[in-house]
């Protein structure tokens, strides 16, 4: 019985040991972070230092997250950073985009910017950027750099072409930032303004004259809508004068109408060209039903011979009527006819 009990205790002393190197290695281990957190006013228990040990989540930059928003102000929990990190988002830059947002007095909580940055995930853009953005408003190129254009081409009414370049002043609008329509949208849509405005105009020089016209007409059509920018102001920065499309066109039509007209005079010049070999066909056949019914007068003067209906000075005086005929022909410089 005494054995019994020495044996027991022994064991409760050997866990009581190894307990106490456990809790003695977990205060070391996170000793430096709990530390740290302590002292600068985001206190993190041991016990939740020890679970996101277990769960595979860096506890280290956690706590360095809450550190960095609670002395901004911003009262994250260890659970709210620690959601956002196992969606994959970025944690540090999620942070700032809300310090910044907050002191610009933007109405920004940390669930629109968890939620604008895992919309722009693997999309090249920033939740910090977009902030930055909505804070100092920037500048689009119209038409853009990437397109490989220098200027919006249009054409007046007068068909002149005017070249345009503008610039569009544009701040993100986070409420409409996930889901809206991103800058190439908004380039598109102030080209399609700016060409439908000179289109309009009866000249070129009217739009010369008046570029702010541009401006105006563009921005009262409110080409922001269903984006994720505000547009705050477009800006004409050149116009210029390009080519004279109207007489190029017409340069054109006219071309176009002359090789019409030529190929309906070949058609025209063909089908009299066939009827003219349609016609020489036809007269050297009648030329040839002349010949053979010329042919057959001898045949038919013989057989009248020969029948008795023709006496052979009848013969002779049709023949003296021949020569005669083709004396007088000879002395009027007629062609005499060769088959008689």
């Amino acid at each position: 019985m005494f054995i019994a009990s020495i044996s027991i205790g022994a064991i409760f002393a050997v866990v009581a040991v190894i307990a106490a190197i456990v809790v003695l290695f977990v205060i070391f281990s996170f000793f430096n972070t709990w530390l740290k957190a302590m002292l600068a006013g985001a206190p993190v228990s041991m016990v939740t230092l020890l679970a996101m040990r277990l769960r595979g989540v860096p506890y280290g930059q956690i706590v360095e997250a809450r550190i960095t928003a609670v002395k901004a102000g911003l009262d994250l929990t260890i659970e709210d950073l620690e959601k956002h990190y196992l969606a994959e988002g970025a944690l540090l830059q999620t942070i700032q985009a809300l310090i910044a947002a907050n002191k610009a007095r933007m109405n920004m909580t940390w669930e629109d910017a968890t939620r604008i940055d895992l919309a722009t995930k693997g999309t090249g853009k920033t939740v910090l950027e977009a902030v930055r953005t909505s804070i100092n408003p920037k500048v689009i190129d119209c038409p853009a750099a990437t397109s490989g254009k220098t200027s919006i081409d249009a054409v007046a009414k007068d068909g002149i072409q005017v070249k345009v370049k503008a610039r569009v002043t544009v701040r993100t609008n986070l409420d409409k930032f996930v889901g809206g329509a991103q800058e190439e949208t908004i380039i598109a849509r102030v080209g399609e303004g700016i060409v439908t405005t000179i289109g309009s105009s009866e000249t070129y020089k009217y739009v010369l004259e008046n570029p702010d016209r541009i401006s105006k007409v563009v921005l009262d059509r409110g080409l922001d809508s269903g984006t994720a920018y505000e547009i705050l102001s477009i800006d004409i920065a050149d116009v210029d004068v390009g080519e004279n499309i109207g007489a190029k066109l017409q340069e054109a039509q006219a071309i176009a109408n002359k090789n019409m007209a030529q190929a309906q005079a070949e058609i025209r010049r063909a089908a009299a060209v066939a009827l003219e070999q349609e016609m020489k066909a036809k007269i050297q056949e009648m030329k040839a039903k002349v010949v053979e019914a010329e042919a057959q007068v001898p045949l038919a003067l013989a057989d009248s011979l020969k029948n008795g209906n023709m006496g052979f000075m009848d013969y002779y005086k049709m023949q003296n009527i021949q020569s005669d005929t083709r004396m007088r022909d000879s002395i009027s410089g007629a062609k005499p006819n060769q088959n008689k």
